[in-house]
């Protein structure tokens, strides 16, 4: 009798023990993974942030073209290899005479938009605002990358000798004194406390001029 009584407490026991075990089962380390994943910070060039913007600027309005493009300077960027964590993409609606901006971001944190695409307010669009000028695709040929590479040969290498985290973002937009489009790399996180700006031909890749 003492047996079986023996017999089926263990039983029970090891019942209990075996329903504990499933109950507190780790969560698994590829679920872990992907969370990371997600997590890591996304930094892209100009080109590719542009192809992002263009696409989602084209449910505003058939006739969509751009006006700006921009880069927030993001600490931790590889901004040698022409790259943000943060791009601003403004455009417009010529038959509508309306303007929208779209922001791309890749990275998370305080006062900084949300990851992907997000859309801006619209706003009235003058034709005849110089430095409001719309563009056409075909002008954009050269990235970011080379970009950078041709501000360094033009000034920056001295300023980026001397502080390797030196803030660097990009400005694109076409100039109508120059009547080119433009890539404008500005070491500084603004335009108004940088240190240096290089204009480079957006569509050639040349050194246009040292703008500060």
């Amino acid at each position: 009798m003492m047996r079986k009584i023996t017999l089926i407490l263990s039983c029970l026991l090891m019942a209990i023990l075996t329903a504990c075990s499933t109950d507190q089962k780790p969560a698994s380390p590829s679920a872990e993974t992907k969370a990371a994943k997600v997590e890591a910070p996304e930094y892209i060039s100009g080109r590719t942030a542009f192809q992002k913007l263009f696409v989602t600027a084209r449910s505003f309005a058939a006739d969509i073209k751009p006006i700006r493009l921009t880069s927030n300077f993001v600490a931790d960027a590889p901004t040698s290899q022409g790259k943000a964590g943060i791009w601003r993409g403004d455009f417009a609606s010529p038959s509508m005479r309306q303007s929208k901006a779209y922001t791309w971001s890749g990275v998370t944190g305080t006062d900084l938009p949300e990851r992907g695409i997000s859309h801006g307010t619209e706003d009235s669009w003058n034709p005849y605002n110089a430095t409001a000028q719309v563009w056409d695709i075909p002008y954009l040929k050269i990235d970011t990358d080379k970009v950078y590479e041709v501000a360094q040969k033009h000034g920056g290498e001295a300023l980026t000798k001397k502080d390797a985290k030196q803030p660097v973002m990009f400005i694109l937009d076409f100039s109508k004194k120059d009547a080119k489009l433009l890539w404008h790399v500005v070491y500084g996180t603004s335009p108004n406390d940088a240190k240096l700006r290089i204009a480079v031909d957006a569509s050639t890749g040349d050194f246009v001029r040292n703008e500060h």
